[in-house]
């Protein structure tokens, strides 16, 4: 077969020079060129992670009207690959190879390639994975120029309170590091319950959050939107825990005195496993070490915003190799009595954190019938320290 090479640098020389919106179309096109691909389709999964949502090529009707092809995610291909992270393959005699392959960056699934090709071998298949792997950072990369791959992840409409809480999440709900692996999920509630949850990384340090604000819809998105950007505030400016959750209280109490917002600041040593931890009136962690489950019972200081003097308080919690640490808001434990949150980490603990944040939050999901009262959120983060283990393992699937 002709092009077996992965002409990486001719599709990312291309999607440079095409639109963003066409970026996808541009490796549709070159795996047509270099492997008389056929029926070549992105699928990506929408808000609710209940569905997957076929991307229309630039320029069509679809694309035109608004409308996009989509199916449930439950039990699909889609599914399946997006779970083992392997390539899947499906022989179909005549009619050719079907492929579909995970497209991830660093753990965060964005979506899946899906194609036929006339024949595959050990090279088609090679230059498929790579592909899309490149098409993962092609998209997270041309994301930033346009609104084309918000648009068709939203299966439902979308609330000017959910437009705000979302754009508060950062970007990707999953991170893999040689130190970590994280993984993040909220199960929003039909009005909006205020919850968010943030990450980021920098040379020494992983810093997390995770916090709840009183109240629903706009008013609650609100009180989230000024303890999260206070929080990322003094972050960016090299601040740690404490001065980050007194910035979180300080512009709680100027800009919105009646409102409080409880939540989880940490910050972990890439090099040694040391946290440092302030919890303001959040419910507590729940640690995974050696299959033995405990929470970890930190003292709890008063809630940002609350109109009286207030301390809080830096605690040490140190994470060793193999450990695994929930975070959760009082939306997964005080409104779902039929889900045994702690019996679901167990069970999964041999999973990646993007399958345990799956299934807790599908069990509360499940558990309010699809309408849980309030938000559910949750962060779950492996800590592998110098150790460098890390989960994503791209292989093939026939």
């Amino acid at each position: 077969m002709v092009g077996a090479g992965l002409g990486l640098d001719a599709i990312l020389r291309a999607t440079e020079d095409a639109s963003p919106v066409e970026s996808v179309d541009v490796v549709a096109r070159n795996l047509e060129e270099r492997f008389s691909a056929c029926e070549v389709a992105f699928w990506f999964v929408d808000l609710s992670g209940q569905e997957a949502v076929r991307l229309p090529r630039a320029g069509t009707v679809d694309q035109a009207r608004g409308e996009a092809e989509r199916i449930p995610l439950s039990g699909s291909v889609y599914d399946r690959v997006l779970r083992s992270q392997r390539l899947y393959q499906e022989d179909g005699g005549t009619a050719g190879c079907r492929m579909v392959a995970p497209v991830t960056n660093r753990g965060d699934c964005i979506g899946a390639l899906d194609l036929s090709v006339p024949y595959a071998d050990d090279a088609v298949r090679e230059a498929v994975a790579q592909a899309a792997h490149a098409l993962a950072y092609i998209v997270v990369t041309d994301r930033r120029f346009t609104d084309l791959y918000h648009w068709g992840r939203r299966t439902t409409a979308v609330s000017l309170a959910a437009e705000i809480q979302h754009q508060l999440l950062p970007s990707a709900s999953c991170c893999e590091a040689a130190q970590f692996t994280l993984a993040c999920g909220l199960v929003p509630t039909d009005d909006i319950g205020g919850d968010t949850y943030d990450y980021a990384l920098d040379q020494g340090t992983l810093h997390l959050s995770i916090t709840d604000a009183m109240g629903h819809d706009t008013a609650s998105a609100l009180l989230a939107t000024l303890a999260v950007n206070a929080v990322r505030g003094a972050r960016r400016a090299g601040h740690g825990v404490l001065d980050q959750a007194y910035a979180a209280h300080k512009a709680l109490t100027e800009h919105a005195p009646r409102g409080m917002v409880t939540g989880q600041l940490l910050c972990a040593s890439l090099e040694t496993g040391a946290c440092e931890l302030i919890n303001a009136g959040h419910p507590w962690p729940l640690r995974l070490r050696a299959a033995r489950l405990q929470e970890v019972a930190v003292k709890i200081n008063l809630p940002f915003g609350v109109p009286v003097p207030v301390t809080y308080e830096v605690q040490r919690l140190q994470l060793e190799p193999g450990d695994r640490l929930v975070l959760l808001t009082d939306g997964m434990t005080e409104h779902a009595d039929p889900v045994d949150l702690p019996a679901i980490v167990h069970d999964t603990r041999d999973e990646h954190p993007r399958e345990v944040v799956r299934a807790l939050t599908g069990a509360i999901h499940e558990a309010c019938g699809g309408s849980p009262p309030d938000d559910a959120t949750t962060i779950v983060l492996d800590w592998h320290g110098r150790s460098g283990r890390r989960h994503s393992d791209v292989g093939a699937d026939t």
